[in-house]
């Protein structure tokens, strides 16, 4: 059995954008964690004022926001 490395939350704090993909993560029952942008230099650099963004890391395919709940659960599942 293959075990599922959670979903990646790239966020910041005070983001209201990333707030609200927090509680879809959460309304679609899938597994997440999140990762604050601004505790790494590299990843603010990468991410800036893109966020929220979700990564998947069995591959590394990443989800741009504006996303809805439909849109996660198809990335999640590799649609």
């Amino acid at each position: 059995m293959t075990v599922k490395e959670p979903l990646v939350l790239y966020s910041r704090a005070d983001c209201h954008l990333c707030e609200l993909a927090a509680t879809m993560l959460d309304v679609t029952g899938l597994d997440w964690r999140t990762v604050d942008i601004d505790t790494d230099p590299a990843l603010a650099d990468r991410y800036g004022i893109h966020v929220p963004v979700i990564s998947r890391p069995s591959d590394g395919r990443e989800l741009f926001f504006p996303f809805d709940e439909t849109a996660l659960l198809d990335f999640s599942a590799g649609v």
